[in-house]
């Protein structure tokens, strides 16, 4: 895993002085992390004074060692427990993120036609009220509605969206007193005036896509759902505006704007960066193209390697601090769902990447049809012929049969860093996860090769970037902006 000490070994390891702890190499330091997530930058010699049980009360890392688990003097069990079932708690309050397919009809050149409502492709009443009420069978205080559709426009069924919102609030206020947020993911091609009032006025969020400046984002409409550029655009300042307007805190209401990255976006790292900047955008998520849904000759169009995407990413992530640096308030996503697990100001339960994967105990996807699947991207797999994790419908299913189903289970196993070959001996565990139902696409079966995958790759790349943004005792500007961007990193941000 490491390299060549720089300071000789102690002649043994005082095992019976330490606590459980990984290691690895990083900007010239030896950090050091433990499963409850704490963690130390250590010079080589206090690494080999630690190995040796030579950090004792008196010493100057001693304190701090110790309350992070590294050291069996005064180890805190029942904090480091709680720390370890803090960020393993999605398991244990069942499904909270709920993505609901509103509609199966297609969208043609990034608009959808205006057709009257189709029982075979919506989303019926019916099997949306079941949705709810199964949704709100689970353990956790809060719970997301996440409206969507299957390649297309979920806003070619309004009404069935608004119909799911307001059961959704009847039901919760009569029988659940949960927390629940909803979000609408629209290319915006269906937006009205009518649908935005009622969307901010009903505090229904909306999520949409830009994909950089108008030559890049209406050049990757080819192969995305995104609208227009001008139009998507328009949509992001009139609802932001209106939010405004209706006494909504900008901080915590806005248009969550997302991206795809294609091959044509790699090149293009400060346009896209400028495109968020100038139009005051809060946060972009930098992050790669999953190969689901596109033919090969299209994947080898728009696809790419992992180290080419990380080039884009480095150069990317580089100016954004920049940006913030000179004033810019630009939140990087990925990077801030990571500083969620790696800085005590973080909330771990924030993060997308976990283990075990999130898919099936903590999140669910819904087909028009009723189908329940573990999360999106098996729902979208399924759409293309293979119904592998199919788990069953939802009209004759209990949320407990739901998470209680073989698939579930498996998936679990398969993501458990912990049984993973190199994955349980690697630094970076606390504060990664894998997603099996990605790893299927890629490599066909739920575990995979761990160190050969995109996924690996990137999650490493990215941790490796952020330590070693933390090792630097001479920038306190960029840990401020670090440290901020773990408060900014909520569902809307």
């Amino acid at each position: 895993m490491s390299a060549s000490f720089a300071a000789p070994l102690p002649p043994s390891v005082a095992c019976e002085r330490l606590g459980f702890f990984r290691w690895g190499r990083i900007a010239g330091k030896v950090l050091v992390t433990t499963d409850g997530g704490d963690w130390a930058l250590l010079s080589e010699p206090e690494f080999v004074q630690l190995l040796a049980g030579e950090i004792t009360a008196g010493h100057p890392r001693f304190a701090s060692l110790r309350d992070g688990g590294f050291l069996r003097d005064g180890l805190d069990l029942d904090a480091l427990g709680a720390r370890l079932a803090r960020r393993a708690g999605h398991v244990a309050r069942g499904p909270e993120r709920h993505v609901v397919t509103m509609t199966r009809r297609p969208v043609t050149d990034g608009r959808a036609p205006a057709t009257a409502p189709d029982v075979r492709l919506d989303l019926d009443r019916t099997t949306a009220a079941r949705i709810v009420d199964v949704a709100l069978q689970s353990a956790s205080p809060a719970l997301s509605f996440e409206l969507s559709a299957h390649f297309g426009e979920p806003l070619l069924n309004v009404d069935g969206i608004r119909h799911l919102v307001e059961y959704a609030r009847e039901t919760n206020e009569r029988a659940a007193g949960k927390t629940l947020r909803f979000t609408l993911v629209s290319n915006l091609s269906r937006m009205t005036e009518e649908t935005a009032e009622w969307l901010i006025a009903n505090d229904v969020d909306v999520r949409t896509w830009l994909d950089g400046p108008a030559e890049l984002h209406d050049w990757n409409r080819g192969y995305t759902v995104a609208g227009r550029h001008a139009e998507v655009a328009q949509w992001i300042e009139r609802l932001d505006r209106r939010a405004r307007e209706f006494g909504r805190d900008p901080g915590t209401w806005h248009v969550d704007v997302r991206m795809t990255t294609t091959r044509r976006t790699l090149s293009a790292w400060r346009e896209v960066v400028d495109e968020y900047a100038a139009r005051g955008l809060r946060s972009i998520r930098l992050e790669p193209l999953g190969p689901l849904g596109f033919a090969a000759d299209v994947w080898r169009t728009i696809g790419y390697t992992a180290e080419e995407y990380l080039a884009f990413y480095d150069h990317a992530l580089d100016y954004v601090l920049e940006l913030n640096r000179g004033g810019v308030h630009l939140t990087e996503r990925t990077a801030s769902g990571f500083l969620n697990g790696i800085l005590s100001a973080g909330n771990p339960a924030a993060r997308e990447i976990r283990s075990p994967s999130p898919a099936g105990s903590s999140e669910l996807a819904y087909d028009p049809d009723g189908r329940v699947f573990p999360n999106d991207e098996a729902r979208r797999l399924d759409a293309l012929g293979d119904s592998l994790f199919v788990l069953g419908n939802v009209r004759e299913l209990t949320l407990a049969d739901i998470v209680r189903h073989p698939t579930v289970r498996a998936i679990a196993a398969a993501s458990l860093l912990d049984a993973q070959p190199m994955c349980a001996d690697c630094w970076n565990k606390p504060y990664c996860g894998i997603s099996p139902v990605s790893t299927y696409v890629r490599d066909g079966d739920l575990f995979g090769q761990r160190p050969r995958s995109f996924e690996c790759r990137e999650h490493m790349a990215v941790a490796r970037t952020l330590f070693a943004l933390l090792a630097r005792d001479d920038d306190p500007t960029t840990l401020e902006i670090l440290q901020r961007w773990t408060s900014e990193a909520g569902p809307h941000r």
